[in-house]
C-alpha cells in the first residue's frame, strides 16, 4: 500500500514563460525557488510546504483556451480571508469568480492566469 504524506507540487504548463512570471512573481507575490537545471524552460514557486512548478511549453501550447470552469483541472490555495483576498483581487483589476457561500463548505473564489489556468482561492465563511 502507498503511504502518502502530502502533496509535493503542482505543474501547470504555460505559453510564454516571462509572462507567466510576472504574473505570478509581481501580481499575485509567489515567492520563487531554487529550480534545478533541467533541459526545458520553467520556473518553480514555494507555497506553503508545498510547490507550483511552471513549465513552458515546446511548442507554445497549453490546455486550456476557455474561461472559468471549476471542473477543469486547477490549484486551489487556502487563503486567511475571503474578503481581503476579493479586494485584494479587485484593486489589482483581476477578474475573479467569487463563491462566498459556496456548498463546499467554505467560500471559493476562481481566477485565471495568462494562459488560462484555473487558480481556486479558499477561506473559511466570513473571513
Amino acid at each position: 500500500m502507498i503511504e502518502f504524506e502530502r502533496i509535493h507540487h503542482v505543474s501547470l504548463a504555460v505559453r510564454d514563460l516571462d509572462k507567466a512570471k510576472k504574473f505570478y512573481s509581481e501580481v499575485l507575490n509567489f515567492q520563487e525557488i531554487e529550480r534545478p537545471p533541467f533541459k526545458s524552460k520553467g520556473v518553480w514557486y514555494a507555497i506553503g510546504d508545498q510547490q507550483l512548478h511552471l513549465l513552458e511549453h515546446p511548442k507554445g501550447e497549453t490546455l486550456r483556451s476557455s474561461g472559468i470552469d471549476s471542473v477543469d483541472g486547477h490549484f486551489a490555495i487556502w487563503v486567511k480571508s475571503y474578503k481581503n483576498t476579493v479586494q485584494w483581487l479587485e484593486e489589482a483589476d483581476i477578474p475573479y469568480e467569487g463563491r462566498p457561500q459556496s456548498v463546499a463548505g467554505f467560500a471559493q473564489i476562481y481566477i485565471l492566469d495568462e494562459d488560462n489556468n484555473i487558480i481556486e482561492f479558499d477561506a473559511a465563511y466570513d473571513s
